[in-house]
């Protein structure tokens, strides 16, 4: 019995000594601290009820790490997107919500309808300042740009 308790003890060393050099080697992102409920909420229009082809603001500041509520409101009578697609690579996304459908998981650009809110959840990974459009023809050539600016402090 002794032996035994002996031989479990030196095994659940072994097995604490394997997770720990592991968790070393291969450290869990930050993204694990998704859990947090600390939420920032971003509130983008896509256009106007004048029909003007701009986003407001058009200028989106963002750190590395925090987490976003990207609240897109389309209030103008055409569809619009929202096009950040290397934003979009260099970020987590937790989900997409959008009526009563939940999307997760990678996302390049989102459409809105006239009249559309969509949310986007997601924690910014890599500092830089990305470009964002509407891609519709016209629309980009008319100013509807931006730029999101992804600080790492």
């Amino acid at each position: 019995m002794i032996k035994l308790l002996g031989f479990l003890q030196k095994t659940l060393w072994i097995v604490v000594g394997l997770v720990v050099c592991l968790v070393v080697i291969f450290p869990v992102p930050a993204i694990a601290a998704t859990t947090s409920t600390n939420v920032e909420i971003v509130n983008i229009d896509l256009g106007n009820t004048a029909n003007e082809l701009k986003f407001v603001p058009n200028e989106l500041k963002l750190v590395v790490g925090n987490r976003y509520k990207l609240v897109l409101n389309n209030p103008s009578p055409q569809k619009h997107y929202f096009t950040a697609k290397d934003f979009a690579d260099n970020s987590w996304t937790q989900k997409v919500e959008a009526g009563k459908v939940e999307i997760k998981g990678a996302i390049n650009e989102l459409e809105l309808k006239p009249g559309a809110t969509a949310e986007w959840v997601l924690i910014p990974e890599k500092s830089g300042t990305y470009s964002l459009r509407c891609p519709i023809p016209g629309h980009t050539e008319a100013g509807m740009t931006g730029k999101i600016i992804i600080t790492a402090e």
